[in-house]
């Protein structure tokens, strides 16, 4: 086995990032200043969470994919991320809001004051532009992102059971890493 590794936590103008004892953050992800973390989060190999200039929250059981970057605006947006919230893989999140339960495909860009409603999708690859709003149960894709269609009850339905298999699969590399 190599050598392990920790997470990069640091603070920002004396302010720590605030992380539940049982979410699962990855050894090389970096988590910076005003952010907040709560239990059983994901947040895995990558990503860089930097609450600085403003504050990101995380919701319960949410789980933020290799490679994301989440960041704020100093002027007027912080970034808010529901419970169950699912991110794919490299995504962009700059100062928005995702409700509860929404999906964030990969290689996504969400951008300053959008809003992705509860039970939203966004599409691999979507880029939602400043001040959008991806209502409640809508599935949006393109560049620049556009609605599509409502989210399909089987899409919705699996939601639960994604959820939970990021949460047992952060579960189960958290005691990876802490032993």
């Amino acid at each position: 086995m190599g050598t392990q590794q920790s997470p990069i936590i640091l603070p920002w103008k004396g302010v720590e990032p605030e992380i539940a004892e049982d979410a699962f953050i990855a050894p090389n992800a970096t988590i910076v200043g005003d952010t907040r973390i709560a239990s059983k989060a994901s947040i895995w190999f990558n990503v860089v969470l930097r609450g600085d200039v403003n504050y990101i929250r995380v919701g319960e059981r949410t789980n933020i994919q290799d490679g994301t970057v989440v960041h704020v605006s100093s002027k007027e947006h912080p970034t808010l991320i529901g419970a169950d919230v699912l991110i794919g893989h490299m995504a962009m999140i700059h100062a928005c809001t995702l409700e509860d339960g929404c999906f964030v495909g990969m290689s996504s860009t969400i951008m300053d004051g959008a809003v992705v409603e509860k039970g939203a999708m966004v599409a691999a690859g979507a880029l939602i532009a400043p001040g959008k709003r991806v209502g409640a149960g809508q599935l949006w894709a393109g560049t620049p992102a556009r609605y599509v269609r409502d989210v399909k009850p089987e899409e919705t339905n699996s939601f639960p059971e994604q959820i939970q298999r990021y949460v047992d699969l952060g579960q189960a590399y958290r005691s990876l890493v802490s032993d």
